[in-house]
């Protein structure tokens, strides 16, 4: 008997927790607010490559050493915390096969890239490398310039849902809500397609006192936020 009144206290019990889950269920409003705001990109990157052939890898990985030391070492000069950085890419040395089989040449690729904010120094640094070729060339978004605007963008996405979600509740006929879940998310527009110098002589044909063109162009860094609101 006591175990018959414990389960029938357990199932009477049951109900009325069940009715409330349901209740508090009720009136969910799912709301999706943005703002977002224009920043000049800030970062200037330039790859420079050059490719060589011939029938002995390691002769052709000689010339690839060759072409990408001097190019490194008038990088070198530009390096500095705040200024510019300079790294490899890819360094590769790979057969070309023949029709029926067996490798007849071998083709060697390297890369360089330097990339910072003084852009200046970096657009005057392609007429100085004369081994290796301009590749790429495109601007980006420093950690910097992002974050101090990053801030101001999620703040007005936080007004403008909580606009929202009082506005709607009004609407509806409650006098108020209450934030159930919420969820920021912070996205940057990608970097426009990067220019492709074709050819060994793009760089080459530089003088050492000629400059490389450029245009930094604009990044949209945007806030959105979306969340769901309990109206009361």
């Amino acid at each position: 008997m006591l175990g018959a009144a414990a389960l029938c206290w357990l199932a009477s019990g049951s109900g009325p927790v069940h009715a409330q889950a349901i209740a508090t269920e009720a009136n969910l409003l799912s709301l999706s607010a943005s703002a977002s705001v224009e920043v000049t990109r800030d970062v200037l990157g330039i790859t420079f490559s050059t490719q060589r052939e011939g029938a002995d890898a390691a002769a052709v990985q000689l010339q690839l050493m060759q072409a990408l030391e001097p190019a490194l070492a008038e990088a070198r000069k530009l390096v500095r915390p705040d200024g510019v950085e300079v790294s490899t890419g890819n360094f590769s040395v790979l057969p070309r096969y023949a029709p029926k089989g067996g490798a007849t040449q071998w083709q060697g690729t390297v890369e360089m890239r330097v990339e910072g904010r003084d852009v200046e120094a970096l657009t005057r640094l392609v007429g100085r490398i004369q081994t290796l070729s301009v590749a790429r060339v495109g601007y980006s978004l420093s950690r910097e310039a992002r974050d101090k605007v990053q801030a101001d963008v999620s703040t007005q996405a936080i007004a403008r849902f909580r606009s929202q979600a009082e506005a709607y509740a009004k609407a509806f006929g409650f006098g108020d809500y209450t934030l159930r879940a919420v969820e920021l998310r912070t996205n940057e527009s990608p970097n426009p397609p990067m220019p492709v110098f074709r050819g060994a002589r793009a760089a080459v044909a530089m003088s050492a006192e000629e400059v490389l063109p450029v245009e930094a162009g604009k990044a949209d860094v945007s806030t959105t936020v979306s969340g769901t609101v309990q109206m009361k």
